[in-house]
């Protein structure tokens, strides 16, 4: 037992003497490749194994036949261990370089494409990260440049419809000042008209960018899609008489919802806005509100004729006016974007889809807990 003892206490210190240089290469070698440290570490083994060998072999007092044959039995898998490290080293870091430059194509504004070939769990994981990674970036690309367009179309529609009614009033102005208006009257009017569409104009651009920026501020409360309904439709029926459309709300439920009131009631009324103007006369716009799966579905359906398929996936874009045919008397295409803004300030989701003669436009809230 005492034998055994001093055999593994000699060949502790040995392989600790090892350990330790290995320790100060390592800490030389730390800024070199990977290739460097798996040689290290595999010297450090062998070492190791070979000075606690010699520390036993010259304590037991080998002959030196005995410590010939030890040493090249040592010596032999020390060869063995470092060409394998070398070999796996050389593997990895291969990989590895394979790997860098695959990710530099996230710098050029190009997809992440994993390297071909097997891979160690750690590289593999990573790769599947990266391409993660990508996935989102590419996302987040395309949601940018989708954004700038409809900026860009956004700023050339505004300055458009801007220019039209600052160019009337200050023609009716102008007339007004010099005298020459045949009636001052009517001049008056058109220019409260004109300044109202205006103002509705800086409220709607006010109330996108508070959307846009995250400080839209809701004061949610339980209020009856019912009641909701009905108010929507009083304040739109003026409207309607106007264009000789008629509206219809008689399948509304009474689910109760956890909203904004005032923001929701400016949703469901750019909804029937939207649907009046789009309407011809002696037409129908029609609202509803029932459960779904999802939560409670209000929906507004009109009788445009439809949305060009193409037309469909943009109709919520800011600045969206589509076709000419479509094209509304007033505003800039913001109705729309509001409401989906709105919509999902309260986790819910806005949708469009033809239906017969028309359009459907759905907005599904989650109900308020009982």
């Amino acid at each position: 037992m005492r034998d055994t003892l001093l055999i593994a206490l000699f060949a502790f210190l040995g392989a600790v003497a090892a350990g330790l240089v290995g320790a100060g290469v390592l800490l030389l070698v730390r800024r070199r490749s990977l290739t460097a440290h798996i040689t290290v570490v595999a010297a450090v083994a062998v070492g190791a194994m070979f000075a606690g060998t010699l520390a036993v072999a010259q304590a037991m007092f080998l002959s030196a036949h005995d410590l010939t044959v030890v040493t090249t039995v040592v010596a032999m898998a020390a060869v063995v261990s470092l060409a394998t490290a070398l070999l796996l080293g050389r593997w990895v870091a291969a990989r590895s370089r394979a790997l860098t430059l695959a990710a530099r194509s996230f710098g050029d504004g190009g997809d992440f494409t994993s390297p071909d070939g097997p891979a160690t769990a750690e590289l593999a994981a990573l790769s599947r990260e990266l391409e993660a990674t990508s996935r989102k970036l590419a996302q987040s690309r395309d949601r940018e440049r989708a954004l700038e367009s409809s900026r860009r179309e956004l700023v050339a529609w505004i300055s458009h419809d801007l220019r039209t009614p600052l160019a009337g009033l200050r023609a009716m102005s102008e007339a007004l000042e010099d005298g020459v208006a045949a009636d001052p009257d009517r001049y008056l009017r058109q220019i409260r008209a004109e300044a109202e569409r205006l103002n509705d104009m800086v409220g709607d651009l006010f109330e996108l960018s508070r959307i846009h920026a995250g400080t839209l501020a809701l004061s949610p409360s339980r209020i009856s899609v019912y009641d909701l309904v009905g108010d929507a439709l009083a304040g739109a029926d003026p409207l309607a008489r106007e264009h000789g459309v008629r509206l219809v709300g008689d399948r509304v439920e009474q689910v109760p919802v956890e909203v904004d009131g005032k923001e929701m009631s400016r949703v469901l009324g750019n909804l029937l806005v939207n649907a009046i103007r789009r309407t011809p006369a002696d037409g129908t716009v029609a609202v509803a509100a029932e459960r779904s799966a999802d939560g409670v579905v209000l929906s507004v359906t009109d009788g445009c004729g439809g949305i060009p398929d193409e037309d469909l996936p943009r109709v919520f874009d800011t600045g969206w006016r589509g076709t000419d045919a479509r094209t509304p008397p007033a505003g800039a295409g913001l109705g729309l974007a509001i409401v989906r803004g709105i919509v999902e300030a309260h986790h819910g989701r806005a949708a469009v889809r033809n239906v017969s003669g028309g359009c459907r436009f759905e907005v599904t809230l989650p109900t308020a807990d009982v």
